[in-house]
């Protein structure tokens, strides 16, 4: 017998909820990225010290990363649904 075929596309829902955890999960990596960018946009000739906007960039880095990760926590708190199992 036959298996029956999946369709081709996914629902709305599970489709929102598999892009809201694919975003959850490149946050720390952009996160990352943007605590290292100080580093690289300061002259290689200069010393590396810590200026006060650099203080400032870090804070508010710090601040947006933990707003997107409230802003991703509800939706990602949710329960699964019946059609958004994996078969990998």
């Amino acid at each position: 017998m036959k298996r029956p075929r999946r369709p081709l596309f996914l629902a709305r829902i599970p489709y929102r909820r598999r892009r809201l955890r694919d975003a959850a999960r490149l946050l720390p990596v952009f996160g990352a990225f943007l605590m290292i960018l100080p580093v690289m946009w300061s002259s290689p000739g200069q010393a590396q010290r810590v200026t006060s906007g650099d203080v400032v960039y870090f804070f508010l880095v710090w601040v947006l990363l933990i707003g997107a990760a409230a802003a991703f926590a509800p939706g990602l708190s949710r329960g699964e649904g019946k059609g958004d199992e994996e078969d990998d």
